[in-house]
């Protein structure tokens, strides 16, 4: 164990309300943290919420609805859950989204517009609201879910692409900044992210039967990934790539 053991830790879990989200509520409720999860769809969070809080019933799983688009109210959040719980150990960044085009020359910019607020604004707010607490925090982690096709765009992807590769840019950053706030000792909080391929759930495997999602990650394993990050000390995973699919 590094100086992360989730045991006692109190983590948020942005864009908690979708498959990824409900995995990585249900996994951290059992490695024994304290979670608050936010998603812009109230009864979609609310759902995912219970199902952790069913899972694991000795577990505190709360559910908040934050505009994390808008940075008052992203600090506004980092605020309430250091006030209400002592401390802040962690901010898991699971708000997705998608737009591609069949050929370069048919990208619509109008996507881009779309995704760079849902993939780099959001991580824009979240870090800039939460990296003091994390700081502060004697196993601090930032963790971003990022795409294999950041490093390696295709042509139809070149939006999507670029709003995971800048996103990816923005947490090293954070990462630079854990780094020189550590000083000679090294980092006590880390920013880390976590790269798939593409993500499958359940409901994908039961719509599609006959589907192979060759290289695609589940679900269940990116909530075991995301744990793994408190496994190990900060300055292992801190300003690092964790691959969870084949390098392109």
């Amino acid at each position: 164990m590094g100086n992360g053991a989730l045991s006692g830790a109190v983590i948020a879990v942005a864009g908690a309300g979708g498959p990824a989200g409900r995995a990585a509520l249900v996994r951290l409720a059992e490695a024994g943290a304290t979670v608050i999860g936010s998603d812009n769809d109230p009864e979609r969070l609310a759902e995912a919420v219970d199902a952790a809080s069913y899972a694991h019933g000795g577990a505190t799983v709360i559910g908040d609805t934050v505009d994390l688009l808008d940075r008052e109210s992203s600090q506004d959040w980092a605020n309430r859950i250091e006030k209400d719980f002592g401390r802040v150990d962690g901010l898991v960044h699971l708000v997705g989204g998608w737009r591609g085009s069949e050929t370069f020359t048919k990208t619509r910019l109008d996507d881009w517009d779309f995704l760079e607020l849902l993939l780099i604004r959001t991580v824009q707010n979240t870090s800039l609201a939460f990296h003091e607490a994390l700081q502060r925090s004697d196993r601090g982690r930032y963790v971003l879910i990022s795409a294999a096709g950041a490093s390696k765009p295709t042509a139809g992807n070149a939006a999507y692409a670029a709003a995971k590769a800048a996103a990816e840019a923005w947490t090293l950053a954070l990462g630079d900044y854990f780094h020189k706030a550590g000083g000679e000792g090294g980092p006590n909080a880390a920013a880390a992210i976590l790269v798939v391929k593409a993500l499958v759930h359940d409901a994908m495997r039961a719509d599609r039967p006959n589907a192979r999602f060759a290289g695609f990650t589940d679900v269940t394993d990116l909530a075991d990934a995301v744990v793994g990050v408190w496994d190990k000390p900060a300055a292992e995973v801190n300003g690092q790539r964790l691959w969870l699919t084949e390098k392109p």
